[in-house]
């Protein structure tokens, strides 16, 4: 059962929106053999020259589906929004069947690929195109290993910024613990922190 955290910045969640983000959002339960028990947290968002953002994570036990659009029209980025976590659950589901095969199939997770082989958004989603079966891009091309060094979240932004790169990851010299910083899009820094 999904259950639905919505929350609105500068925006009231009216029962039209929660009701349009509800119906979208829960068609992604077809991609399941059960509709999974998962909190879905929307966070809609306007800003002062109008454009909003609509943000949504659903953690889940084996995937955490988490999406962003910017877009003029709430409704039309909620409807993109969907797209996004209908092509992050395809590719997981690719990546299970083929780990399944290696290793041999427990219960499934997802509902049968004949199943969803023909799969379109609704059409009344705001011209958004039919979702097209994208090549299997997860090919890993390079490796790297490296020493963690024992460092605080400040000097891990330093270093970041000095490889040029837009995340990092260290060992934070209090906890011990691998912890990794991040450049957001608004040009702040944010820290993962890992048990």
């Amino acid at each position: 059962m999904l259950n639905y955290n919505i929350r609105g910045e500068n925006i009231e969640v009216t029962p039209a929106i929660r009701e349009h983000v509800e119906k979208k959002i829960g068609k992604l339960g077809r991609y399941f053999n059960e509709t999974p028990d998962a909190n879905v947290h929307v966070n809609l968002k306007v800003y002062q020259d109008t454009t909003t953002k609509v943000e949504v994570t659903i953690p889940m036990p084996h995937l955490v589906l988490r999406a962003e659009e910017r877009n003029e029209d709430m409704y039309a980025g909620i409807d993109l929004i969907v797209n996004k976590l209908e092509r992050q659950i395809r590719k997981h589901k690719t990546k299970v069947n083929r780990k399944m095969r290696e290793k041999g199939s427990p219960k499934e997770f997802f509902a049968a690929q004949e199943d969803l082989s023909n799969v379109e958004p609704n059409p009344e989603a705001n011209g958004v195109p039919a979702y097209q079966e994208e090549e299997d891009d997860m090919e890993l091309v390079r490796t790297k290993q490296f020493n963690l060094k024992p460092m605080d979240s400040e000097e891990a932004i330093l270093q970041m910024n000095l490889l040029g790169h837009n995340f990092f990851i260290f060992t934070d010299a209090d906890s011990n613990a691998t912890n990794i910083v991040y450049k957001r899009r608004d040009g702040k820094y944010g820290l993962i922190e890992t048990n």
